[in-house]
């Protein structure tokens, strides 16, 4: 750490004294405090005497000055135990750091129990929480303090918190929209799964999804079949491309309900002697590590974990007003969609 002649760390008397301005003055610089008629030459004198003498201010002093921590709670259900965690814990962390806050992170291990949780956050006297979920639902979230401002980011809550959700819909439309472009218009659906999409407690997106699909698919007057599912793994993938396409051959194009599922359809497919992106073109959302490294790659949606936790962060610290917003998900096109224009 920097010190000064005397060994000791920079304060902020050094500061005041190196650049000729009072302490009052400094600390209205170096705090960023609004309302300041100090000119910006004497801004400028400051914030260089700051770095010649490598002062930073004490966080702790700062907390009892200021009655605040500069800690932002992080809350999960589960982002320490699954793949899909890493570009929310990149967002938050990354925003985070550039606005000089610091991270606090727990997870529920899965349960929508967020008591303990917010318990121990609120215990440590964090700014505010965000409260982050793996797949995008409504849950119930504890009574908490009004001073601590909480965001939910790809969640919901029933009480109606502020929230930062995927555009579903309109990544439904895009997806929809792509296949039509090129040419498809013998359409399959692999991942109609209403038992979740009509359950918000399951889901609060996935209807929105299908939503988006079937209303671009309807405008143009495609010939859709649908494959209904009990979920989304590769074997619903698997097992409904042979069953579609026992039923329907002349399918051009299959729309998987997400990657895993395009996963299976892939397979079924290499073993029915078919050639994605020649024979059937395939498209999904999701964006999974994996979907790039299919042969050919996957044309896919992306959640857009990392810029949803970044928005919950902007809106924490004042950047943006506390609202429910929504993120759009790239189309990511790569080679599993044929033109066939």
């Amino acid at each position: 750490m920097p010190e000064t002649r005397t060994g000791r760390r920079p304060t902020l008397s050094d500061v005041a004294a190196r650049s000729g301005m009072s302490k009052s003055a400094v600390s209205m610089i170096l705090n960023d405090r609004p309302g300041s008629r100090l000119s910006a030459d004497a801004a400028e004198r400051v914030r260089a005497a700051a770095a010649e003498l490598g002062y930073r201010p004490n966080p702790a002093a700062q907390s009892l000055r200021l009655g605040k921590t500069g800690t932002i709670g992080f809350i999960s259900d589960q982002v320490t135990i699954t793949r899909y965690a890493s570009g929310m814990i990149r967002g938050v962390l990354d925003a985070a750091r550039a606005r000089g806050r610091t991270i606090l992170m727990t997870e529920t291990g899965g349960s929508d129990d967020l008591g303990d949780a917010v318990q121990e956050m609120t215990d440590r006297r964090v700014d505010g929480l965000i409260i982050g979920l793996m797949a995008a639902r409504v849950i119930d979230v504890p009574k908490i303090r009004n001073d601590i401002p909480v965001v939910l980011v790809n969640g919901r809550s029933a009480a109606g918190h502020p929230s930062v959700l995927p555009d579903e819909q309109a990544a439904g439309a895009a997806v929809a929209e792509h296949l039509l472009a090129r040419g498809h218009h013998r359409i399959g659906i692999i991942g109609t799964i209403p038992h979740v999409a009509g359950d918000l407690r399951r889901s609060a997106t996935i209807g929105e999804r299908f939503a988006g699909i079937e209303a671009v698919l309807a405008r143009a007057g495609a010939d859709v079949v649908r494959e209904q599912v009990e979920g989304w793994t590769p074997d619903v993938g698997y097992t409904h491309l042979h069953h579609l396409l026992d039923a329907h051959p002349d399918r051009t194009a299959i729309i998987a309900g997400n990657d895993n599922v395009a996963f299976g359809v892939y397979q079924a497919m290499a073993e029915r002697g078919l050639q994605v992106g020649r024979d059937v073109s395939v498209i999904s959302f999701d964006d999974e590590e994996l979907a790039g490294f299919q042969r050919p790659g996957l044309t896919t949606a992306r959640l857009p974990y990392e810029e949803m936790a970044r928005r919950g962060i902007e809106m924490l610290v004042g950047e943006r007003e506390l609202a429910h917003e929504r993120i759009p998900m790239p189309l990511i096109v790569r080679d599993s969609v044929r033109d066939l224009r």
